[in-house]
């Protein structure tokens, strides 16, 4: 399996660094010290050199450090016993510039899946806790990973439902319909709708025996896990749905049916997890859903991602962190970053494990 590994990354006047320099290993990297050092953004910095956009800020003028009217980030990486250069820079009220070995892309979008990455953090709880939008967005950014060709449907179809709901707001405004115009956005949209759909329930269908085991290995079996992928087109020709939702879609001003609007039920015991799982137990479910889709990544994408694994272990019990830090230092995993602000508990495991480690102090 080919590896992909950060070697070295600098920052500059990115979020809360002015400016700093570090060297990882391979596989384990430990970051500690207090909170609000900067452990968090360090994993950031990480994400958007794979991603090209913050994990968590998605507006890119608020990752540049206050006081300050530009960033930048740069990493050197070995993919495939290559050397990569990646630099991001961006300057206020200006286009971002993303380079690799020194070119400029023409397209961000080219970018994703070459140093693939899977981050697990505090915010995941959004998945459980919000709607059907952040569940959606997983599917996007793992698929879009390891295949050209979901990208590029996403955006189309992205661009498609714009335009058709431009469409349907100026036929309110105006008081007029023109059916054929809103036919030839609907055939747009059914085109990459269709696709949009069968990748995800191929996704769905190989993800969800993998995300059980993972389950199981870490709570030791003792809850029984699902998901589920709800869509409209399960049982509706695309095409058609929107053609008898024309009416609804021009009293709403909006498309209301299509792959936009799909879902992932995440269910413990057969019940949402959202209402039956404890705190522990939800966190477990999505530590468990993104290693397998780490995994996911991986067997499709022929390359191991980069596992980024921020403040995890809080709410869990002695047994359940030992068992998560042995799977990742196990050889499915490659370059693993894992912050903590208990020192001792993170050294203590590692101690015990046969794996190389690097400890990073964030003062």
């Amino acid at each position: 399996m080919n590896h992909c590994h950060l070697k070295t990354l600098s920052l500059v006047n990115f979020k809360n660094y002015d400016q700093a320099n570090f060297s990882f290993c391979p596989k384990i990297n430990c970051l500690t010290g207090n909170n609000g050092t900067g452990k968090t953004n360090l994993l950031d910095a990480v994400y958007y050199l794979s991603m090209t956009k913050s994990c968590l800020n998605p507006a890119d003028s608020q990752n540049i450090r206050y006081d300050t009217d530009f960033f930048v980030i740069h990493g050197e990486y070995e993919r495939k016993e290559d050397t990569e250069s990646i630099y991001c820079g961006m300057k206020r009220g200006q286009k971002k510039n993303f380079r690799r070995n020194k070119k400029n892309y023409e397209r961000l979008s080219e970018h994703i899946g070459l140093l693939p990455v899977v981050m697990i953090s505090p915010a995941d709880g959004r998945m459980i806790t919000d709607g059907s939008e952040e569940r959606r967005k997983l599917m996007n950014e793992i698929i879009s990973q390891y295949d050209h060709n979901y990208l590029r449907c996403m955006m189309h179809y992205n661009r498609a439902l714009e335009q058709r709901n431009a469409l349907l707001k100026t036929f309110a405004e105006n008081r007029t319909f023109d059916p054929d115009a809103l036919e030839l956005w609907s055939g747009q949209l059914t085109d990459c709708g269709n696709k949009v759909y069968e990748y995800r329930t191929k996704y769905c269908q190989e993800l969800i025996p993998v995300f059980q085991q993972y389950h199981g290995e870490i709570s030791a079996g003792r809850e029984k896990v699902e998901l589920i992928y709800r869509s409209q087109l399960q049982d509706n020709d695309f095409a058609s749905l929107l053609r008898e939702s024309t009416d609804k879609d021009r009293s709403m001003q909006f498309t209301t049916t299509g792959p936009h609007k799909d879902d992932l039920l995440l269910q413990m015991d057969g019940y949402p997890i959202k209402k039956s799982g404890s705190q522990g137990q939800q966190k477990t479910f999505i530590v468990a859903l993104k290693l397998a889709n780490y995994e996911f990544i991986r067997l499709h994408g022929g390359i191991m991602p980069i596992l980024l694994l921020d403040d995890i272990f809080d709410k869990f019990d002695a047994h359940r962190v030992n068992r998560i830090i042995q799977l990742v230092a196990g050889e499915k995993f490659g370059q693993v970053f894992i912050t903590d602000t208990a020192r001792e508990r993170i050294e203590g495991i590692l101690q015990l494990i046969d794996c190389e480690y690097q400890l990073h102090i964030i003062e």
